[in-house]
């Protein structure tokens, strides 16, 4: 979408305007099998730039749908700034995890944190729920393991 932006108001089109964009929300995919996803900071990369951490793991072996499919092998693994809650990273291995690594770019693009990711509703039975228990893992509140 940038580079159409920018060659459309390059070529005269004055209504066009190339949104900004962060590279540190852009998601990283690697369709192989497992799945490997990962957007932000890894845990080392965060502590490297002098972040405080609280860092939470889920393995795919506690959700009841990974099982029902099959693939119980995988985690999910969320990084936040433990001053402030913010998401700093997310990094998945496992099923469809490059589905799923959308819900944690949308909310590194909204700044969200750890109090808004607890709160919010993940469907059950789902894969993703491994997500919000990543989330609650790295503040001692998981409920699966």
């Amino acid at each position: 979408m940038i580079a159409a932006e920018a060659i459309a108001q390059e070529l005269g089109n004055k209504d066009v305007h190339p949104h900004a964009m962060d590279r540190g929300n852009i998601p990283g995919c690697t369709y192989c099998h497992p799945q490997i996803a990962s957007v932000g900071l890894t845990e080392a990369k965060a502590k490297e730039a002098g972040y405080t951490l609280k860092v939470g793991t889920f393995p795919f072996i506690g959700n009841g749908k990974a099982i029902a499919l099959g693939e119980p092998e995988g985690f999910v693994k969320t990084v936040f700034d433990a001053k402030t809650g913010e998401l700093l990273g997310a990094h998945m291995i496992g099923a469809e995890v490059t589905e799923m690594i959308q819900g944690y770019v949308v909310g590194k693009t909204l700044e969200t944190t750890e109090a808004e990711l607890m709160n919010t509703v993940f469907p059950h039975p789902t894969i993703s729920e491994s997500m919000h228990e990543s989330v609650l893992a790295a503040y001692g509140r998981a409920l699966h393991i």
